[in-house]
């Protein structure tokens, strides 16, 4: 009989990964992302372990988006106070931090758990083209 194959922690290798966000449809790129950082495109995922990889995302202020999601999609946030309701929209907050855009969509599809604020950590967004990670030897992710 043959025993079930059960991936534990000491077992995973970790990639780097870099993503160049150029071009790329905002939800289709961050369902790869989260792909990646949950560890599903592994033969050896566990959905109870953190098997994913870390994922480089260079260009992030190039993403696209389709239709009027640029004025018409907006972000909140609370600041805990009575009427502390902010809201941006795509727009905005793609000129002012073009990074929390791609973060948000990702956070948004990894489970909402310890496990889930471990994955996001893995996640790297830098705007224009270059990255301090070349020690790691990150290898261009194929979709």
């Amino acid at each position: 009989m043959q025993k079930t194959y059960w991936t534990r922690p000491a077992d995973v290798e970790r990639r780097w990964y870099v993503v160049d966000a150029e071009g790329q449809t905002l939800g289709r790129l961050a369902t790869r992302i989260a792909t990646v950082l949950k560890g599903k495109h592994k033969t050896t995922y566990n959905p109870a372990i953190d098997t994913g990889d870390y994922v480089i995302v260079v260009n992030a202020e190039k993403i696209h988006v389709t239709g009027r999601r640029r004025e018409q999609k907006r972000y909140y946030h609370h600041s805990g106070y009575l009427g502390g309701l902010k809201e941006i929209t795509l727009q905005d907050q793609l000129e002012k931090a073009p990074t929390r855009v791609l973060h948000a969509a990702v956070k948004g599809m990894l489970p909402k758990n310890a496990l889930g604020r471990k994955m996001i950590k893995k996640l790297k967004l830098y705007v224009g083209p270059d990255h301090p990670h070349e020690a790691q030897q990150p290898v261009p992710f194929e979709f």
